[in-house]
């Protein structure tokens, strides 16, 4: 199965907090479930910047020594592919 990686706390809102766009500079092509590896790496600075956007939002996310890093935390299941305004997808 395809495993995708994404930093904390981000991978935590896509799992937990139904955040269902993550952007990209790739297209993915691919269809259908996909595990969600959190990466081991998320500065205090990346965290805290993340924790303030989605405060915002009304969602509040764990603490990062709490967030699992370095392992594959859940499962989703992608449906589409949006173009960017350079017309990459």
């Amino acid at each position: 199965m395809k495993a995708l990686s994404v930093r904390q706390p981000w991978a935590w809102a896509i799992i937990y907090a139904l955040k269902d766009i993550e952007n990209r500079g790739w297209p993915i092509h691919y269809r259908g479930d996909i595990l969600i590896h959190a990466a081991k790496t998320c500065t205090k600075k990346e965290y805290h910047l993340a924790k303030e956007f989605c405060q915002c939002l009304g969602v509040f996310i764990p603490e990062l020594i709490s967030l699992r890093r370095g392992q594959v935390i859940g499962i989703v299941t992608i449906v589409d592919c949006k173009d960017d305004l350079q017309g990459k997808c």
